[in-house]
């Protein structure tokens, strides 16, 4: 029960004592900055995002990592955690469209249609007076849309936030 603690108490003693600086927000996230330049690191579970402005100071993070730690270099990320990561000449862009094909696909819903928004303003919801459906299912679904309203589709949360109030009878 302890080991994960004793890994992520290493952890951070590694990065503080390169000179990272644990975000007060998100413990889970380091950065180091220099006068010029400054290095991100994104710590899930055992996988790493590691973003900056200079190309020496992520390679001096990487060696210094792979120096305490057993580490493989995957490259440039492409997907984190179910996040597609484009690059463009303006910047990065986030999206999850195939984790949204994917979860259409699980709950067989791939004949859907575009919608201007995202919760349709004519539809009034009500509790479900009838025979219910599984509950557990809806329960999925609500959780999968859940983790698109926390990463790339904050649009999304008031849909999902009416929707979860008819969890516990579904129809």
């Amino acid at each position: 029960k302890q080991a994960p603690k004793q890994w992520h108490d290493k952890f951070d003693h590694t990065m503080i004592t390169s000179g990272f600086k644990i975000n007060e927000c998100d413990k889970c996230v380091y950065v180091k900055e220099t006068e010029n330049c400054y290095v991100i690191l994104c710590l899930y579970v055992d996988d790493m995002l590691i973003v900056g402005s200079d190309d020496d100071m992520i390679k001096s993070t990487k060696n210094m990592l792979k120096s305490k730690f057993d580490m493989k270099d995957m490259g440039l990320a492409d997907v984190i955690l179910g996040i597609k990561i484009s690059r463009a000449s303006n910047g990065l862009i986030l999206s999850q469209t195939h984790y949204v094909d994917k979860i259409l696909g699980k709950f067989n819903k791939e004949d859907n249609t575009m919608s201007k928004t995202p919760l349709d303003t004519s539809i009034h919801l009500s509790k479900n007076r009838g025979e219910g459906i599984s509950q557990v299912e809806y329960a999925r679904i609500i959780g999968s849309l859940m983790y698109l309203t926390n990463c790339t589709r904050p649009d999304l949360a008031y849909t999902v936030s009416k929707l979860s109030r008819y969890t516990s009878n579904p129809g």
